[in-house]
């Protein structure tokens, strides 16, 4: 651990100089990504030094121990060292959580798109019902939201709808919501009081930097068309919502929430630009080799992960076994005990495997 930390420590020296070098400013993109490395190894460093501080208290007692006669001055090194083997301990599992690989798309923005799976109208009812519930985590984050699209449903809530997510490390914690939510419930339109199924899919992608996908305009098909939905009679009637085809992937983007058209294609062009990178980045790691299948993370829109049980006000995780009987709280935005949770399972999964 010690040698792994002492590397560490060198490239973060390393890095401190470059960023700082004139040649490297004027590289935006290696600037941007050398920034990012810096912040990411100034905590771990900051940690090792207060362990390094420890190691030097505990010689320093030692040393009071073996070569002091005087009774008062061993007992105070006696006590000082349970007190540094103690606070040594504690930063060694700070320093075993830290140098656990991190996602390096933690920090990012996110863009989240959900869409309405089995169960008809009831399923779009509990799509609108999730982006209420992610509305009011993301207000308790204190992070902002975009709207970029829509489809409303026959009977309410939404067929399907996309929005951003601004704020450090919102993708970060909202990843983990990646997956297929499951809802148990009398819908409203059920007449004899029966408990229906539906579900909606959740989809989290980290937002791509302008540095990370090479878009070329001539690889881009824009077409505008009229917005639908709430926002008055002009959206309805002028050609401000618009759609975007990546010509050699086939990927496709719109957006149709704000009235300009300029805006509307500066937002569709972030969730193209985010949808190529998801593909891209997959490509690569499969290349590398180092794709890995994580089951608490991995945000594979097909695994079902959670049940939403409103007979028994009931929500139950099935990646790591957790039930909470606080389903009125969940459903109106409280979600970061869960989120907590997957991210203890997490970093335990991670560190089993690091010793395997």
């Amino acid at each position: 651990m010690i040698d792994k930390l002492e590397a560490i420590k060198v490239r973060f020296d390393e890095v401190s100089k470059l960023i700082l070098d004139p040649n490297v400013m004027t590289d935006m993109k290696r600037y941007i990504k050398l920034n990012k490395e810096y912040k990411d190894l100034e905590n771990i460093v900051s940690v090792y030094n207060s362990y390094k501080n420890i190691i030097s208290n505990i010689e320093s007692a030692k040393k009071i121990l073996s070569e002091e006669s005087d009774v008062e001055l061993k007992d105070m090194a006696k006590s000082e060292i349970d007190l540094y083997f103690s606070e040594k301990e504690n930063l060694e599992k700070d320093i075993k959580i830290l140098l656990i690989p991190k996602d390096p798309n933690d920090d990012r923005n996110a863009v989240v798109e959900i869409v309405a799976g089995t169960g008809g109208d009831e399923a779009s009812i509990f799509c609108g019902d999730l982006f209420r519930m992610y509305t009011k985590y993301i207000e308790s984050k204190k992070w902002k939201i975009e709207l970029v699209d829509f489809t409303e449903g026959t009977s309410g809530g939404f067929k399907s709808i996309v929005f951003n997510v601004l704020g450090l490390g919102a993708y970060g914690f909202l990843k983990y919501e990646g997956g297929v939510h499951r809802v148990q419930r009398v819908p409203k339109t059920e007449t004899q009081g029966r408990v229906h199924t539906s579900a909606s899919a959740v989809i989290v992608l980290p937002e791509a930097e302008e540095f990370d996908v090479d878009l070329k305009d001539a690889d881009i098909k824009k077409e505008t068309y009229c917005s639908s939905g709430p926002g008055g009679q002009s959206v309805n009637t002028t050609y401000s919502a618009v759609r975007l085809t990546h010509i050699p992937s086939g990927i496709v983007a719109q957006c149709q929430d704000q009235k300009s058209q300029i805006k509307n294609y500066a937002q569709a062009l972030k969730v193209l630009r985010t949808r190529i990178y998801e593909v891209e980045l997959k490509k690569k790691q499969e290349e590398e080799g180092d794709l890995r299948k994580n089951m608490i993370s991995s945000g594979d829109r097909s695994d079902k992960i959670r049940t939403y049980n409103y007979p028994q006000g009931r929500v139950t995780d099935h990646r790591i076994g957790l039930t909470l009987y606080s389903l009125g709280e969940i459903i109106d935005g409280d979600i970061n005990k869960i989120i907590e949770e997957l991210k203890i399972a997490e970093n335990a999964e991670k560190l089993k495997e690091g010793k395997e």
